[in-house]
């Protein structure tokens, strides 16, 4: 499935974030591509994790309000091509279950141009639980059709959360229902 990823160009691979686990799955799959993901600003106050987001090039975003230098940053990324990986929950779930999608995805689409690549991990939550009783960990990842955002008039913050609304659905769509959480009842008349 990862075929469906572009051999060139810029890309937003839209996912949904379970545990840790994606991050280096994600970056070994998607070689020789410039991969590049968002992480909290505040994981930089943690020399080990502050090490592997510089090793992977991540970009620190400042959560709970608007980031233009994050922005900026995502947005000279995918200007010059790369697959930006973005989680529009904003945090890891740890129980595998969608919750509220932000915005933010939304703003860098209708920005820069790039599609939109769906992709799905369910599994990892339960990594703990199997590492402590020495067992694999069922990992699987789902990977979507890739799509353009298109919006006609005013991008008001209404049409906004409609469109990150879409693209949640999306991601839902290539869940098992016990993992759909919040965008588990089927969208409403217009959505995808």
């Amino acid at each position: 499935q990862m075929t469906r990823v572009p051999a060139t160009g810029p890309l937003i691979l839209v996912t949904n974030h379970v545990s840790f686990l994606e991050i280096p799955v994600l970056h070994s799959r998607l070689r020789p591509r410039r991969v590049v993901g968002l992480a909290k600003a505040e994981a930089w106050d943690n020399p080990l994790l502050a090490w592997l987001f510089n090793l992977w090039g991540a970009i620190p975003v400042k959560r709970g309000e608007p980031d233009l230098a994050a922005l900026r940053r995502c947005l000279d990324f995918l200007r010059d091509g790369g697959i930006l990986v973005v989680a529009p929950e904003g945090t890891r779930s740890g129980h595998g279950r969608l919750q509220h999608g932000h915005s933010g995805v939304v703003t860098l689409a209708l920005r820069s141009g790039a599609p939109i690549l769906p992709l799905a991990f369910y599994g990892g939550e339960a990594v703990k639980h199997h590492a402590r009783r020495l067992r694999r960990t069922p990992f699987h990842i789902v990977v979507g059709e890739l799509f353009h955002l298109s919006v006609e008039g005013r991008v008001t913050q209404t049409v906004r959360q409609d469109l990150t609304n879409e693209i949640m659905y999306k991601l839902a769509a290539l869940l098992p229902p016990a993992y759909r959480g919040k965008y588990a009842a089927p969208p409403p008349a217009g959505a995808s």
